[in-house]
């Protein structure tokens, strides 16, 4: 039997579910520090371009009292990964908060690695976020990491806001079911999403019909002193086929056992380096977009952003 079709709207209309105080397991903690700053891709036509963003990278680190430390070299070599997000024809799952996403490894032209699939739910309160399971039904292995993703203001320079993101990510192979792209197979594996009370019939397929291409190259690592240390990296996102660029991305992660082990000076320096970035960017900035959003747009589909 088949469950009511839901119809479209703009906001959330349904409230995901919810871990309770019966559940076994405890709620995810977060554990990463991801900051990102979405950049205007027209500058980023080179490996060369990349590279040389390294040089801001640097400067602005110093300056805010982080110790920045170049890559080896045999680890300065670029990424090529393709990137799908998947969706109901109404936007479902973007709509409430959720994101699903697909992406596979390119060595040497041809793919290389078990595709990785990854469930996201972003929301601003930490609570929330925390409290939407993303833990899946699936025999094979998988990953939890609950992240506090750092973005610009989407109005003006000097600031932050804060997205906290659950996900869920694996291998595509460790998920048996062969019709992956069906609710009734999605809402089996990620039983957060049934509380979207789609029909078991439907089917998610390709946002906008879009293919990412990523070209990612690591630059190295930022230190904010007591352990506090960073991976930073420098990307363009395309379309495959086309070659239109969309956006550009500078972003650094850490990882933690606690945010509470994280002392108050090491965050006002990552605060300090983050903010003193965007200023030094500021003609490379784009304000107000996401990676995500910008593929939910490419036809220019008016989707309200949860972002």
């Amino acid at each position: 039997m088949t469950k009511k079709l839901a119809k479209p709207a703009a906001k959330p209309v349904a409230k995901p579910k919810q871990t309770t105080d019966a559940d076994a397991r405890a709620l995810d903690r977060v554990q990463y520090l991801e900051a990102k700053l979405i950049l205007k891709p027209d500058r980023f036509t080179s490996v060369k371009a990349f590279r040389d963003f390294r040089k801001i990278v640097r400067k602005t680190a110093k300056e805010a009292g982080a110790k920045f430390t170049q890559a080896k070299k045999r680890d300065m070599e670029l990424h090529v990964r393709e990137v799908v997000f998947l969706d109901t024809s109404d936007y479902a799952l973007y709509s409430n908060a959720f994101i699903l996403r697909r992406r596979i490894t390119y060595v040497d032209g041809f793919p290389s690695g078990d595709p990785e699939i990854v469930l996201k739910f972003r929301h601003t309160d930490e609570e929330t976020a925390a409290g939407v399971d993303v833990h899946p039904r699936i025999a094979g292995k998988y990953q939890i990491k609950f992240k506090a993703e750092i973005l610009p203001l989407k109005d003006r320079v000097g600031g932050y806001r804060i997205l906290y993101s659950h996900n869920c990510q694996f291998g595509l192979s460790q998920c048996l079911d062969e019709d992956k792209a069906s609710i009734k197979t999605l809402d089996k594996v990620f039983p957060a999403l049934t509380a979207l009370n789609r029909d078991s019939e439907e089917r998610v397929k390709l946002v906008n019909e879009g293919i990412v291409e990523e070209v990612l190259l690591p630059l190295g690592t930022l230190d904010f002193g007591k352990g506090l240390v960073a991976k930073c990296d420098i990307s363009l996102w395309r379309t495959r086929g086309e070659h239109m660029p969309l956006v550009g991305e500078f972003a650094f992660q850490a990882k933690f056992d606690s945010k509470e082990q994280v002392a108050q000076k090491q965050r006002d320096r990552a605060a300090k380096f983050y903010i003193s970035l965007q200023h030094e960017l500021e003609e490379w900035l784009a304000l107000g977009v996401t990676k995500t959003a910008m593929v939910y747009r490419l036809k220019a589909s008016g989707m309200n952003a949860h972002e």
